[in-house]
C-alpha cells in the first residue's frame, strides 16, 4: 500500500527501530519479443540458469542433515491435519509425514510433543528493506514517484539485506514474502520474492531460487493524489486511461520487436543463400534493432506470462474494471492486494483465477477503504476463491498467525464454515500460488522445501510464539538460543555480560 508519507494510513507506518546510537524501538518459457546486448542476456542466462531448480544452492542451505521432528500435531496445508504426527527432513526437502516414523541412522530426533508444526508463512505484501528500519528518509527507497509509469524500477535495486525488520518477521515464522515497490504510481515496478534467510548480503542472495518477478501496479486514490496537482491522472478516469495506454503502447513495442526478428531471420537466410545487399538490399541487409524500453519490456513480460501482476485495488468497481482490462491484453491479474471489498465480487474473483491479498481488519483509513467487514476472507473462501492474509506491515508480518485466525473466527461467527486447514491456506499455500512458487513450497507434502515452523501451541492462540523456524532445512530462528539481534539494536541483554568476568559477549 505505500505511498508517499502523507498518504500513510496511521496503522501502516512502520515503527522505527533507530540504530547508530540512537534508542531502539524493536518492532519486530514464453517467447521473449525482446532481447537485451549480448553480453549482458548472457550474463543473465547464466545467472538465471544457476539459480533455477530444486537443487540450485540456497544461502540457507547447509551440510546435508537428517532432522525427524517427533510427536507434534501437524497442520499440512494440503487437506491433512495429523493430531500427532512426526516430520522428517532430509537435506533441504521434507521427506516423509506420518505416525511413528523409523528415525534413519545418524537423525537427529528432537521431541516436539503438545506442539504444532505448520508451513512457514508467506507474506504477498511486505516493504521490507525498501523501507527499512530505522525509519529515516534517507531509507525511503520504496516510491519512485516521479511518474505514473515506473515499469521499470526494481524493488530488488533498493533492497537493503540488513533492515532489523526482517529478523522480527522470521521470529514470526515468516520464511518466504514478497517485496514490492509502493503504490504512488499507476505502474511502480518490478517485485521479487525473498527468502528470510539470516546473513544475505545483498537481494541477489534473498532472492527466491526461480521465483518469477512481479509487476506492482495500483488503482484508486494514491495514484490521483500523488500526480492530480502534477501532469495527472487527476481521477480514477485518468487511472485507468494511464493502465490501458501503456499496455497498447507495449503491444506496439512487441510488434516492433517481432518486425525486428523477422528482418533478422530474413537476412540471415539471405546471407546462407548467398543474396547480398547488392542483389537485394530489403532482404540481406540485417535491420537495426528498436531502441530498447525497460518500462515497456516488463509490460510485454505480463503480457507474455514472465512476470505476474499483483494490483493495488481497493473497490470491487475497480478490481472488475481491471478484470476487464487485463482480459483485453491477454494478461492475468495474480493478485488484488488490500481488497476491502472482494467479497463483492468473490465469484468474479473465483471466476477469473485472481487471488485476494487482505487485512483481517484493516478498514475505514480513508475513503475507498470504508467498506471493509472482517468477513472478506472467509466469503472468498467460501466463494471458491483464493483469500490470502498480507500484512503490508513491519509490524503485522510479526503476527500473521493471529491476523488469519481472527479473520477464520469472524467467518465461523457468521455462519461460514472455514476448516483449520483452510485458513492456514491464507497465510501459506494460497500466498504460494500467488507468487508462482507453490510446486515448492507453501504446503507441509514430501517433496517439498523443508520451511517449516514448531509452534508452541496452536497457531490460532494469542499465547503461542514460533519457537523454531527452518528455511530449506535449516534453523534459521530458535527462541530464546538464535533470536534476533542487529547492529541496530543497542543496550545489553541478560547473558551479555560474562559472570565475574566483567566482558561483553560478542
Amino acid at each position: 500500500m505505500r505511498a508517499p508519507p502523507r498518504a500513510r494510513a496511521p496503522h501502516a507506518i512502520t515503527s522505527a527501530l533507530i540504530g547508530f546510537g540512537l534508542a531502539l524501538a524493536p518492532a519486530c518459457a514464453p517467447k521473449k519479443p525482446t532481447k537485451a546486448p549480448a553480453g549482458e542476456a548472457k550474463a543473465a542466462a547464466e545467472a538465471s540458469a544457476a539459480k533455477k531448480g530444486d537443487d540450485a544452492e540456497s544461502p540457507a542451505k547447509s551440510p546435508r542433515r537428517v532432522l525427524l521432528l517427533r510427536g507434534a500435531r501437524v497442520m499440512t496445508a494440503a487437506g491433512a491435519i495429523h493430531e500427532r504426527a512426526d516430520l522428517l527432513i532430509e537435506g533441504e526437502k521434507i521427506a516423509a509425514i506420518g505416525p511413528d516414523l523409523a528415525a534413519p541412522a545418524g537423525a537427529e530426533v528432537i521431541d516436539v510433543a503438545g506442539k504444532t508444526i505448520t508451513p512457514g508463512i508467506i507474506d504477498t505484501h511486505s516493504h521490507m528493506g525498501v523501507y527499512p528500519a530505522p525509519g529515516l528518509s534517507a531509507h525511503a527507497d520504496g516510491n519512485e514517484a516521479v511518474a505514473p509509469n515506473t515499469a521499470y524500477a526494481r524493488a530488488a535495486d533498493g533492497y537493503w539485506p540488513q533492515d532489523p525488520q526482517l529478523e522480527r518477521a522470521r521470529a514470526g515464522g515468516v520464511t518466504t514474502a514478497q517485496i514490492l515497490p509502493g503504490s504512488a504510481n499507476l505502474f511502480g515496478g518490478r517485485t521479487f520474492t525473498i527468502r528470510l534467510i539470516p546473513d544475505a548480503r545483498s537481494a541477489e542472495d534473498a532472492r527466491f531460487p526461480g521465483a518469477p518477478e512481479g509487476l506492482k501496479i495500483a488503482c484508486g486514490e494514491n495514484p490521483k493524489r500523488v500526480y492530480g496537482q502534477k501532469a495527472g491522472p487527476q481521477t480514477r478516469m485518468g487511472n485507468v486511461h494511464g493502465h490501458r495506454d501503456a499496455f497498447q503502447k507495449a503491444v506496439e513495442y512487441r510488434r516492433s520487436w517481432q518486425k525486428y526478428e523477422k528482418g533478422k531471420a530474413a537476412a540471415a537466410k539471405a546471407k546462407k543463400l548467398g543474396v547480398t545487399a547488392k542483389d537485394d538490399k530489403d532482404k540481406a541487409e540485417e535491420p537495426d534493432p528498436p531502441a530498447r524500453d525497460f518500462a515497456l519490456e516488463t509490460l510485454v513480460k505480463v503480457m507474455d506470462g514472465e512476470i505476474l501482476v499483483h494490483n493495488h485495488c481497493y473497490r470491487a468497481d475497480e478490481m472488475s474494471i481491471m478484470l476487464e482490462l487485463a482480459e483485453s491484453y491477454g494478461f492475468k491479474i495474480r493478485s488484488f492486494h488490500h481488497a476491502v471489498e472482494a467479497y463483492k465480487i468473490a465469484d468474479r474473483l473465483a471466476a477469473a483465477g485472481t487471488a485476494a491479498s487482505v487485512w483481517a481488519d484493516w478498514w475505514g483509513f480513508k475513503a475507498e477503504a470504508y467498506d471493509g467487514v472482517r468477513e472478506n476472507a472467509a466469503m472468498l473462501s467460501a466463494a471458491g476463491a483464493k483469500p490470502i492474509i498480507h500484512s503490508d506491515s513491519a509490524i503485522g508480518i510479526q503476527r500473521l498467525n493471529q491476523e488469519a485466525a481472527k479473520a477464520m473466527y469472524s467467518g465461523r461467527r457468521a455462519g461460514i464454515e472455514i476448516a483449520d486447514d483452510e485458513a492456514l491456506k491464507w497465510i501459506t499455500l494460497y500466498p504460494a500460488w500467488a507468487l508462482g512458487i507453490d510446486a515448492r513450497t507453501g504446503s507441509l507434502e514430501v517433496g517439498k522445501l523443508a520451511d517449516v515452523v514448531v509452534w508452541s501451541g496452536s497457531p490460532w492462540s494469542v499465547y503461542t510464539h514460533a519457537e523454531r523456524v527452518y528455511i530449506d532445512g535449516a534453523l534459521v530462528y530458535e527462541r530464546g538460543a538464535q533470536e534476533p539481534r542487529t547492529d541496530f539494536e543497542i543496550g545489553l541483554r541478560a547473558g551479555d555480560i560474562a559472570d565475574g568476568a566483567g566482558e561483553v559477549r560478542p
